[in-house]
């Protein structure tokens, strides 16, 4: 099957669940001008999910925005520097359970299946151009180059959407629902510890998530901080950039070797996550931080296989220094000297520290504020995270904040403690999205309930159209 032939059958195949019906959703208008039902922030592939879901319940009045240029959403050709996804092949994701639209139905299309069997996982670029295709296909009004910078809360349901578009020209925009489908970073952002960033100077170090010239480094000595799966691959895609020496530091003294998300994906534990006690949830993400992401072996064969790749075990950063034009690394096993310093510790997720959410981010429930852990496993970094409710909406810690927040969700990192992997993985969209959407689409029904209501007990209109001559007896016999 060619990619043509595979377009045409997707067409097919919506048409017979009624893709692209009537949108049901009352409108609102507005002075300032016109009101989407629902704008989703973000066109990586949950936002991409995301819009395909409320298509299909026949809520149209949407926009994508993306800060990004066309094509260039998301991690994948970025900051992504894993040769192919971590994720099985095999799990399904953004195709909402339609056969035509998976990732699969895309490769076979143009490699066939003896080239679907032939792939161990899927390559990174490819996942980026099956984006790509999925939103050209399905026809997803996305508008790129537009970032958020803060949600005005108007009235409660009604919010202004400060942005700039191309990065400079000031507008806004009025939406009923937004959802923030803004990916690993959204919920806070990235780590660098204070002991690298009060020591060094910025050209001497940079988070894996940020843009980095490898050109410069060719020929160079570099030190990673991290012992997770992007430690390595940012080391491997280092070395094979020409830098002369990668250096992997990890506090651990063994690396982990047990991935939660492999039993999480088979066993039920990610789709029916929301249904646990806030003691379970919070146990079991404490329990998962515990173990993270360790490299899949593939990327570790493929970093290690580098003469200039070195691992370094039990040998946490103690002191970091400059010297020279160069880092200084103290750990309890020596000190080092490197030409630049790659900084893989993640992120913190806490509402402050994001921007578009200052004018409510005082008044959002945080897991601190419902949930006294137990001291063995009790984490200011997991409290700081927002306390969501099953639909992935801000909740409020005060009465004030009740109409500020109606109508903000966030379908991000964020969601883990109250969500699970849900909105966090690719494995886990499957589950998430469709659950985001039934909360988004019964808010806006129940916002208009009285009107919706009004208009059933009216109807009126008579569908019946048999008639019975009003002078007929009716001579059968009555026993």
């Amino acid at each position: 099957m060619s990619l043509e032939a595979l377009n045409k059958r997707i067409q097919t195949d919506l048409s017979y669940l009624n893709y692209g019906g009537q949108n049901w959703v009352r409108p609102k208008t507005h002075s300032e001008g016109h009101v989407f039902d629902v704008v989703i922030v973000g066109g990586g592939q949950s936002g991409l999910g995301i819009a395909f879901g409320l298509l299909r319940e026949r809520v149209s009045n949407i926009l994508v925005i993306d800060e990004n240029k066309e094509g260039l959403e998301g991690p994948w050709e970025t900051y992504a520097r894993m040769v192919t996804l971590r994720t099985p092949k095999h799990l399904t994701s953004i195709d909402l359970g339609i056969p035509s639209l998976t990732f699969r139905s895309w490769w076979e299309a143009q490699f066939g299946e003896a080239g679907w069997e032939k792939i161990d996982k899927i390559p990174r670029g490819d996942w980026m151009n099956y984006l790509r295709w999925y939103r050209q296909t399905l026809q997803l009004p996305v508008q790129n180059e537009v970032k958020l910078t803060l949600i005005e809360p108007l009235e409660k349901g009604l919010h202004r959407l400060h942005i700039q578009k191309n990065g400079k020209t000031p507008s806004s925009l009025l939406a009923r629902k937004v959802i923030l489908a803004t990916g690993i970073q959204g919920g806070g952002e990235w780590h660098v510890p204070p002991m690298i960033s009060n020591n060094l100077p910025s050209y001497l170090y940079a988070h894996t998530s940020s843009p980095i010239n490898f050109n410069s480094l060719q020929g160079k000595k570099v030190a990673i901080l991290g012992g997770g799966a992007s430690a390595f691959d940012n080391a491997n895609f280092a070395l094979s950039q020409g830098v002369s020496e990668a250096h992997v530091f990890v506090r651990r003294k063994k690396m982990q070797r047990i991935n939660p998300i492999r039993q999480m994906e088979v066993s039920g534990m990610i789709e029916h996550f929301p249904a646990l006690s806030d003691e379970d949830k919070y146990a079991g993400i404490a329990h998962f931080f515990q173990h993270n992401q360790p490299p899949t072996n593939d990327t570790f064969n493929r970093a290690t296989s580098w003469s200039g790749f070195h691992l370094h075990l039990g040998s946490p950063w103690v002191k970091v220094s400059e010297k020279g034009d160069k880092a200084e690394i103290t750990t309890p096993k020596g000190t080092y000297l490197f030409d630049f310093l790659f900084i893989s510790t993640g992120l913190l997720t806490d509402p402050k520290l994001r921007p578009e959410l200052r004018l409510v981010e005082n008044h959002i429930t945080r897991w601190k504020d419902r949930y006294d852990a137990p001291e063995e496993i009790a984490s200011p970094t997991l409290d700081a995270h927002p306390y969501l409710s099953l639909g992935f909406s801000f909740i409020s810690r005060d009465e004030k904040g009740e109409a500020l927040l109606h109508g903000i969700y966030a379908f991000n990192y964020a969601a883990l403690i109250s969500c699970g992997l849900s909105a966090s993985a690719l494995s886990g969209m499957r589950y998430g999205i469709p659950r985001i959407v039934s909360a988004v689409t019964d808010e806006l029904f129940m916002d208009d309930k009285e009107a919706n209501l009004n208009d059933f007990f009216d109807y009126d209109v008579e569908e019946f159209t048999g008639d019975w001559p009003v002078n007929q007896e009716d001579t059968s016999e009555v026993v």
